[in-house]
Parts: C-alpha cells; sequence; structure tokens
C-alpha cells in the first residue's frame, strides 16, 4: 500500500559530479569528484514547484519533465510512498554536457532525496545503495558515473541481461578506495559535448589487440588508483574511444597530450570535451596559465565520497 507523506518535510540531497571510463575503462570505470549540485525538497499540499540556479539554469525545463523531478518520482515510487505536492530548488555547480556526470548527479540526487523523504517517514522504507545504483543506472542505460556518484570513490560497475521482456538489465557496481595521495584536475572547456555524437564515432567491432590492449590497462587501472600511484600514465592508456573521438575533440585531444608529455596521466572525462587528470604533484603555474590562456577552466578536485542527504 502507498503511504502519503506529511507536508513540510524537507531533505537536501549533495551530491558529487563523476568522470567515467578514466581511459581504458569504457563504460565500466567511474570516479566521484569534489564538485557538488544541491537538491532540496519540501513536501507540500498540492502541485510541483521547481527552481533551477546555477549551472543548466536557462536550458532545463522547469516541470515535470525535468530529470531531478523524474528521479523523485521514480525514488517515491520504488519506496512505496507519495507526496501530494512538492517542492524542488536544484543549487548547481556540475557543469552541463562537459563529461563531468552532470545528468548522473541530477538522478542520482533526485532518487537520493526521494529515499529521504521515504526515511523520515519510516526507516523501514529506505532503499540500498545497491537500489540506488539499480535505479539510477536505468535512467542512462550504463552505471558508470551514476555508480560513483551513489558510492564515491572509484567504481568498477557492470551489468547483466534481464531476466524476462519486462524485466530491466540488472546493473551493479563495487567501490574502490583511493590512493589517499592521488588528486584530480578538471580542464573545462567553454563548448559542450553530445553523448550521443560522440559514441556515434566508434566501431561496432575492434581488432582482438585493441581489446587485449585495454583490458590489461584497466586491470591496472584498479592497481594504480588503489595502490600504485606511480603507474597511472600506463594505466590511463586507451585504443577503444579516445583516439576515434579526438578528432571531434581538438582542444581536448591537445590537452590529454600536452598534460601526458608533462607527466600526468590525462583521459577525455567521459565523452568530453573535459580533460581530467589523476596525478600525486600539483599542476605546474606555467601549465595552468596556459590552459587558462585558451578558455579552460580549471578545477583542482578532491576525490569525493558518495551522495549524502541530511
Amino acid at each position: 500500500m502507498t503511504r502519503t507523506l506529511p507536508i513540510d518535510i524537507t531533505v537536501t540531497a549533495r551530491v558529487p559530479a563523476s568522470s567515467a571510463n578514466l581511459g581504458p575503462g569504457f563504460d565500466t570505470l567511474g570516479l566521484a569528484l569534489g564538485l557538488y549540485d544541491e537538491i532540496t525538497v519540501t513536501t507540500t499540499g498540492s502541485g510541483l514547484d521547481i527552481t533551477v540556479e546555477g549551472e543548466g539554469s536557462e536550458d532545463v525545463p522547469w516541470g515535470p519533465s525535468h530529470l531531478v523531478v523524474r528521479a523523485i518520482e521514480r525514488g517515491l515510487e520504488a519506496a512505496g510512498v507519495w507526496a501530494d505536492g512538492l517542492k524542488v530548488v536544484c543549487r548547481n555547480t556540475i557543469p552541463h554536457s562537459r563529461g563531468l556526470g552532470s545528468s548522473a548527479s541530477a538522478v542520482v540526487g533526485g532518487l537520493a532525496a526521494a529515499n529521504g523523504l521515504a526515511s523520515r517517514l519510516d526507516p523501514r522504507l529506505a532503499l540500498s545503495p545497491e537500489q540506488l545504483v539499480q535505479m539510477s543506472a536505468e535512467f542512462e542505460g550504463h552505471p558508470d558515473n551514476a555508480s560513483a556518484s551513489v558510492l564515491g570513490g572509484a567504481v568498477v560497475s557492470w551489468s547483466c541481461p534481464a531476466e524476462g521482456a519486462d524485466a530491466p538489465r540488472s546493473y551493479f557496481a563495487a567501490r574502490l578506495d583511493v590512493h589517499p595521495d592521488i588528486r584530480a584536475v578538471a580542464l573545462v572547456p567553454t563548448e559542450r559535448s553530445s553523448t550521443a555524437h560522440t559514441r556515434g564515432l566508434l566501431p561496432e567491432l575492434v581488432p582482438h589487440r585493441d581489446a587485449a590492449f585495454n583490458v590489461s590497462r584497466g586491470a591496472l587501472a584498479v592497481v594504480a588508483l588503489t595502490e600504485r600511484p606511480d603507474l597511472l600514465m600506463p594505466a590511463t592508456e586507451d585504443l577503444l574511444h579516445q583516439p576515434q573521438r579526438a578528432p571531434a575533440l581538438p582542444l581536448t585531444a591537445k590537452w590529454i597530450e600536452i598534460l601526458r608529455a608533462e607527466g600526468f596521466a590525462a583521459t577525455i572525462s567521459g565523452a568530453g570535451p573535459t580533460v581530467l587528470a589523476l596525478t600525486t604533484a600539483p599542476l605546474p603555474d606555467r601549465i595552468r596559465e596556459q590552459a587558462e590562456s585558451e578558455g579552460l577552466r580549471v578545477l583542482e578536485l578532491k576525490i569525493a565520497n558518495g551522495v549524502e542527504v541530511g
């Protein structure tokens, strides 16, 4: 039986950005980054009141089709509760369409906020992290960004085919505790990128030797992220998606080459165009100044924990 939430319950979800792939781990490896969106949800007597501040405020729909609202409704449904009305305030700092998981963060934040509302009514209604990974991944069709925002740290994610015609595909993720010396630097261009477009650049078939190369580097990435930061350079090499996307992302490709020549393990962040560098050393001022002179926003980010609700 669906239970109705009382009026004037308020929760705030603070959800981190994320980077996917990390070089060789296409649709598998993810990393939570210390750049946050906040979603505050209050139950009301009727209707939907939504406000969006910051990144994306001029681009996203302010109504029932908003991704956060859809995620809240999905989370309430899964918990078996209902709200007669909602006031939703989104405070966004994660850049949109830049390869930093803004869509996944919106979904995770909405689901987590719904989970917080349900838990206020009855702690027994709380959704598990595994359920949040499953439901958030269903929105995007792959769990790398979403599971990083749910669990924090680095993640290895995977999926299994649906069991039955009407059943959803099953999504899973395991968290890795990142070595404390590793930090992230994001170089964020002003232009945006379409995931659908950059995926369209990838071939259907790849040579066996390239697949084997990426398997070795993906396995090595787990070692480098957790125990051996000195292996980050070889662990972030890739043959399956970055070379294919490079012609469509010339500034990104240029800066990956510059950073790697300087000893920084740089990759395309997700589908781009942001460049992500994993390092144990600070970025030299001369490189920062050069990047900023070319219109790149330079962000030094901590590795983040997962979504928090208060």
